[in-house]
């Protein structure tokens, strides 16, 4: 490929701006969704920093749960792969975003209307995958900088999404003082995205023709379905 060619610390440079020009576009375009009332860059760097960090802690977590469940199941057994992909690695990821994202937010006087949750959710997810696509890019090259620009970075902006449409129902409720809609969205902010995330890895590694073609489906129906809502969202927006 091409990039053999750069000498190695321009290499390094253009792998990373390859990583993570695709997450910084997206936090872009979300941001400029915010109609209502722009969050303070202040905390939106923090939301970047805590998702970079929500990585590492979910890296150590996989790490040590998949170990303990190759001492159980076989690798190449299907209930060590459902098991892997929607519990160990959806579960560590999702719930390390949504506990960054809680404790730095939930509190937080800015937090004001229906649209901030899904803003500060895609942040740490963004944040997350920014990092992650670092590490994949600085192993593998170009190509794979290319393909996580069209799955992995929207996939993980459409996961940051429905954590934070159930993130901002669940503060809404905490207001009106609805203890039974508070819990149930708070369990439904972590749900979704973990089976979402665990669905899209499952089916994403899964190596056979008929999976591939699945994949290719259940992005492009997850994109649109995520497009269409988030649309939604920002025409419907409002101050809680």
């Amino acid at each position: 490929m091409f990039y053999y060619f750069y000498p190695i610390g321009s290499l390094n440079i253009v792998l990373i701006l390859a990583a993570v020009i695709p997450a910084i576009y997206m936090m872009i375009r979300v941001y400029r969704a915010d109609r209502l009332e722009k969050e303070s860059p202040g905390l939106l760097r923090k939301l970047i920093v805590v998702g970079i960090l929500s990585s590492l802690i979910a890296l150590v977590e996989e790490r040590i749960f998949s170990y303990m469940l190759g001492l159980v199941l076989p690798y190449d057994s299907l209930l060590y792969n459902i098991l892997l992909y929607f519990v160990v690695v959806a579960v560590s990821e999702e719930s390390s975003k949504y506990i960054m994202l809680k404790k730095h937010t939930w509190y937080s006087p800015e937090f004001n209307c229906i649209f901030d949750g899904v803003l500060y959710a895609v942040f740490v997810s963004l944040g997350f995958a920014l990092w992650e696509n670092i590490s994949y890019v600085l192993n593998y090259g170009l190509y794979v900088a290319f393909a996580r620009a069209l799955t992995a970075i929207p996939g993980h902006t459409c996961f940051g999404v429905y954590m934070g449409l159930f993130y901002s129902a669940a503060k809404k409720y905490e207001r009106i003082g609805d203890t039974k809609g508070l819990g149930v969205c708070k369990i439904m902010a972590l749900l979704v995205p973990v089976l979402l995330h665990g669905a899209y890895d499952f089916i994403a590694t899964m190596e056979t023709y008929d999976l591939n073609y699945i994949f290719i489906i259940y992005v492009t129906i997850l994109f649109i379905l995520t497009n269409i809502l988030i649309r939604k969202v920002i025409k419907n927006d409002s101050y809680m």
